[in-house]
């Protein structure tokens, strides 16, 4: 008896151990569920698709879902919500942290928010007149209006105010007349009154409404396309970044020119504006010759080869060397000739180190356009070797290297402008001394180098004729290509990470931002539906609560951690939320916990009482 107790007990041990240790694995398992559904569900309300195509049929609808979420987060009317939001350039992030850290009432005094109780002229006798004080005219009690900051004039006075600013461009923010008063005007009342009076005015009027979600938002910018195609892109929380159109353009949004990392928009300001002047240097370089003092260029028309520059220094035409002025018309006294070929001067310098780096990027992107043209060849080439393919086998490998090959080959031309702006002298001039400047370009040379060996390789792979090769060849084609676009991408990435930490991140002087890496090249917009309105951008920001004893963050993570509560205690079923090619719902959850054992379950429920 006593052995079959203690086989008893130790079996209960046992079990209990089991279940304990199966508690504990389904409960991390549920618990990571949990957090994956949490983690879903702030997806809805923090974070936005990063690039959405906004057209001319979709904007007033990505309009309207962001003042209906300060609508109802404040309790406002949709004018007041816009003037905030305009005041704060339709950033709700920046709305809450002022809202946070001043309060609403100096949150709707800046943006020019007068919130009373009704307001009307109902207490004045309807027969009696009111004197407007712009006017000076007595007018009758239909013939005033009263704006929420409680000044009153007469319908002519204010709608010749409205007109104004309509015309001057001042349709977003129109104030009150009042002098001193900073309330913005119920924009009902401006489109009623001009309305009654320029029909086109008033269309006008509306349209600079709509139009200043794009132009006054920081993260919504209209496509640079000529013509223009009418559609503007709204990108996350990075504005450093590339980004295709739906008309097919690529440009850089913080700058609206054409994509350029990795040189940073400043960078590339100057390298189209010397490009453009490059046939003027080129003329320059072959008609003229620098004053050795100050480097202008001097033109000869005649004469000696004696030359006076307007800064008084002397110098020979012939060979740019400084001279004095006693001269006859075929020798200068004290000097020797040397001929333009010992010229060393720092002009023809800085216009050979150019010519190079233009030399340079203008070869890679013709390699660039023509291997654009490319892929049409290639679709064929794949299509004949699907036919001739006895199983089932896969070529997307030559598609996916031609797209490597374009990615790399347009980076790789970038990296000229760039290095010839960063170890010039015309930005960075004292971040780095020479010893350095010399390292970090050795460096760099040496990864473009081999950068630049390995896409000519790949470019001869992917434009050779492989679909007459044989079984044993063509599979050797393929994992080079497959190969050499895993190299090309890792070391794109490397020298990519390298210049912004190692080159750019050093700089103290001056601050150069630069477009994130992307192994599938620009990304490239989706068009904003009404459904991503609904479930990600429609979504209320966090019902946080104001109170001055806290601060900004801590009242944060008490929000989340209350949502997150909601989740645990299954109070709210949000539906499946797409996470890469997962969907996870608390559904789910709930199957999981009705197939758990009792005595696991009563285990777990234990330990969540405790």
């Amino acid at each position: 008896m006593v052995k079959i107790q203690e086989m008893k007990s130790m079996g209960s041990e046992e079990n209990s151990v089991r279940s304990s240790s199966t508690a504990v694995a389904l409960q991390s398992e549920i618990s990571g569920d949990l957090e994956e559904v949490y983690h879903d569900s702030l997806i809805s309300f923090q974070t936005t698709p990063h690039c959405k195509a906004i057209t001319k049929n979709n904007l007033l609808v990505a309009q309207r879902e962001e003042l209906r979420r300060v609508m109802e987060f404040l309790v406002l009317n949709e004018h007041q919500a816009r003037v905030l939001l305009i005041h704060h350039c339709w950033d709700i992030d920046k709305l809450l942290k002022t809202l946070v850290e001043k309060g609403k009432e100096t949150l709707f005094s800046e943006a020019g928010i007068f919130i009373v109780g009704p307001r009307n002229l109902s207490s004045t006798a309807p027969s009696a007149t009111i004197a407007c004080n712009i006017c000076t005219e007595d007018c009758s009690f239909n013939e005033v209006t009263m704006m929420d900051c409680g000044h009153n004039f007469c319908n002519k006075c204010w709608t010749e105010h409205f007109i104004i600013k309509i015309n001057e461009g001042q349709s977003r923010r129109i104030r009150c007349m009042a002098h001193g008063c900073d309330t913005i005007c119920d924009e009902a009342i401006v489109r009623k009154l001009v309305s009654a009076k320029d029909i086109d005015l008033a269309e006008r009027f509306e349209k600079f409404l709509l139009e200043s979600y794009i132009e006054d938002n920081k993260k919504v910018k209209w496509c640079p396309s000529v013509p223009h195609c009418g559609n503007a892109i709204r990108v996350g929380h990075d504005e450093y970044c590339e980004v295709e159109c739906l008309c097919g353009l690529q440009f850089c949004f913080c700058c609206s020119l054409e994509v350029h990392s990795p040189c940073s928009c400043v960078m590339w300001k100057l390298w189209t504006q010397k490009c453009h002047e490059s046939k003027t240097v080129n003329w320059i370089s072959s008609n003229t010759v620098p004053c050795p003092k100050c480097h202008r260029a001097i033109v000869r028309d005649g004469g000696c080869n004696l030359m006076r520059c307007i800064c008084g220094q002397a110098f020979c035409w012939a060979c740019g060397v400084a001279t004095g002025v006693t001269h006859t018309w075929y020798n200068i006294d004290g000097h020797v000739c040397v001929g333009r070929d010992k010229i060393n001067s720092h002009v023809m310098k800085d216009l050979r180190r150019y010519m190079h780096h233009y030399d340079q990027y203008i070869a890679h992107k013709r390699s660039y356009t023509l291997e654009v043209g490319l892929e049409e060849a290639l679709r064929m080439k794949v299509l004949v070797l699907e036919r001739k393919a006895s199983g089932r086998q896969e070529f997307s490998w030559a598609i996916n290297g031609l797209r490597r090959l374009l990615v790399s080959r347009r980076f790789l031309a970038y990296l000229y402008p760039f290095a010839y702006y960063m170890f010039g002298d015309s930005l960075f001039k004292n971040e780095m001394t020479n010893a350095e400047k010399a390292l970090k370009q050795k460096k760099m040379e040496i990864q473009q180098r081999g950068l630049q060996i390995n896409v000519d390789n790949l470019s001869n792979f992917i434009q050779a004729p492989f679909h007459t090769y044989s079984t044993e060849k063509l599979i050797y084609t393929r994992m080079k290509v497959i190969k050499l676009s895993e190299i090309i991408d890792a070391q794109c990435r490397q020298m990519h990470q390298s210049i912004e930490s190692d080159l750019l991140g050093s700089l103290e002087m001056e601050i150069h931002n630069i477009a994130p890496y992307n192994s599938n090249g620009v990304e490239r917009a989706l068009e904003l539906s009404l459904w991503d309105s609904v479930t990600t951008d429609s979504t209320p920001p966090l019902n946080i609560t104001l109170d001055d004893s806290d601060s900004y963050k801590e009242r944060s993570e008490n929000a989340l951690a209350s949502r997150q509560v909601e989740v645990q205690n299954h109070q709210r079923q949000p539906p499946p939320v797409a996470l890469g090619k997962k969907q996870i719902s608390s559904k789910r959850l709930l199957k999981k916990l009705l197939t758990i054992p009792s005595s696991i379950s009563t285990c777990i429920l234990g330990k969540e009482k405790k």
